[in-house]
């Protein structure tokens, strides 16, 4: 498999070489579990069925995933097994099936989510760093995109994430996602069809998330919009010192009174409360093996 289906597009054949994501062409996957900690509409009362896939095609230096992110960690699998991951977690009743960090795996999973015939939701669940041509190869297989806006400036993009190209290619991302899924679905309290965006408050990087904010309501004005204050360091910060703290009260009121003071009314709130370590899953192949 000759691989350019994420923004890097590094050309490389994954069956004999590794890309920027460091990722075989085999499914490498660390995690998969019912999770209670998405937003209320997607974790509900059973837990969401996340799998967690290894690799990335971001290098975040504050990645609270860093284990299986940067160092890789993960166990190889197939399509087979995979389909039996699904199965298994539905049987646990989970509300949807949660592919976490899925990017660099979004061309071999087309043919997974066409042969899974359960009616449960699938949720794409994604830095937001994706090639807009690559998710028109998902339509109609995707039910709910769970999505990152992490940056409106290209220099905190390549400072933190590596990326400085994240901000437009985010941009016409959202486009297509939404473009897919026009409207949002619910039963229940779950959803069931549409999108909600994720934003991330970094320390030192209010002024940041109050544009991500601005540019979520000008921009694609009916969509829910996730402000999450779940920020821990992790990850390796040299070169960052800024980030090596969590947010304060005073940054989170900044920006969460920001959001509401505009008046957004498909809006979530995650407590201060949760920037702690113990939210970080055990990445220790529940599920997999």
């Amino acid at each position: 498999m000759i691989c350019n289906c994420c923004p890097r597009k590094c050309n490389v054949d994954r069956k004999n070489a590794l890309g920027f994501c460091q990722s075989p062409e085999r499914f490498r996957v660390a995690r998969a579990a019912l999770h209670f900690w998405e937003e209320p509409c997607i974790s509900g009362k059973n837990g969401s069925g996340t799998v967690f896939f290894s690799g990335c095609n971001l290098r975040c230096a504050y990645c609270q995933n860093y284990e299986i992110s940067h160092k890789n960690k993960g166990v190889e699998i197939d399509e087979n097994r995979l389909l039996e991951i699904f199965d298994d977690l539905a049987e646990q009743g989970a509300h949807n099936i949660n592919l976490v960090n899925p990017t660099h795996y979004a061309v071999q999973l087309i043919p997974v989510l066409k042969r899974w015939a359960n009616k449960l939701p699938i949720v794409y669940n994604t830095s937001g760093y994706e090639s807009a041509e690559t998710l028109r190869q998902l339509d109609g297989l995707v039910d709910v995109y769970l999505t990152d806006f992490k940056y409106t400036r290209s220099e905190k993009a390549l400072r933190y994430s590596k990326a400085a190209d994240y901000p437009e290619v985010a941009r016409a991302a959202l486009s297509e996602m939404r473009r897919q899924l026009p409207s949002d679905e619910f039963d229940g309290g779950i959803m069931k069809r549409g999108i909600i965006v994720r934003h991330l408050i970094l320390p030192s990087n209010t002024n940041s998330s109050l544009e991500a904010v601005d540019f979520i309501e000008n921009s694609f004005p009916d969509t829910y919009l996730s402000l999450m204050a779940q920020y821990t360091p992790c990850g390796d910060l040299s070169g960052c010192d800024e980030l090596n703290r969590k947010i304060t009260k005073r940054e989170y009121d900044k920006v969460t009174d920001y959001a509401v003071s505009k008046g957004l009314d498909k809006l979530f709130l995650q407590d201060l409360s949760s920037s702690d370590e113990k939210f970080i899953p055990a990445f220790d192949f529940t599920g997999i093996m």
